[in-house]
């Protein structure tokens, strides 16, 4: 078994238990921009790939921690060291507890940039949406309003101006996507049609 068949087969099926803004497709799309991200800084693309899989697995176990539980996974499955070296996957781990986004301290090699760079997917609607969701979580006898004010609340604190979020890369990619969310966010009307557009779908 390849290491690309692996983790299709083994690692990728395991966000299928996680909740909708962790799903395969976020997977997947972490490590696409991982390989591409990879490529243009001329890191190891296999060691990347692998980062990119494991770095939300410990959502399995909360929240809070998933990326040092996460690192524990990949540290612990003894699968690995058939690909990689107990070095590589020294940084493999640090990579994958590094790509948190409220991570108040840049990440501390190449790897963990990458993917913390490519995890910053923001799409402004996807985010929106992804925040509702994770506030009917939070609150699932709440009203519209009771999410539409704890996720304005949260949009405001991650990702406006001297919000948390941090871009270790700077892709051409993000800084767009992120002036576009940060608008939307700046205009509490088109914020809120946003809103009550992923509210009307559920």
């Amino acid at each position: 078994m390849s290491l690309e068949q692996y983790i299709e087969q083994t690692i990728l099926p395991q966000y299928d238990a996680f909740d909708g803004g962790h799903k395969r497709d976020h997977a997947q799309m972490v490590i696409d921009e991982s390989l591409k991200l990879a490529r243009e800084h001329g890191a190891d693309e296999r060691m990347a790939y692998t980062i990119a899989a494991y770095h939300d697995l410990g959502l399995r176990f909360d929240r809070e921690n998933h990326h040092i539980h996460s690192g524990e996974i990949l540290m612990t499955d003894d699968k690995l060291r058939q690909w990689f070296t107990e070095e590589q996957l020294l940084i493999m781990r640090d990579a994958v507890e590094d790509h948190r986004a409220s991570s108040k301290r840049p990440p501390r090699t190449i790897y963990g940039a990458i993917v913390a760079e490519a995890d910053r997917q923001i799409n402004p609607t996807l985010v929106i949406h992804r925040t509702m969701a994770y506030s009917a979580k939070l609150f699932p006898d709440g009203d519209f309003e009771t999410l539409y004010q704890r996720s304005k609340e949260h949009l405001h604190e991650k990702y406006a101006e001297g919000g948390y979020m941090r871009l270790w890369l700077n892709s051409e990619r993000n800084v767009r996507s992120l002036e576009e969310l940060r608008a939307i966010i700046r205009d509490e009307s088109r914020l809120r049609a946003l809103c009550e557009e992923w509210y009307r779908r559920q």
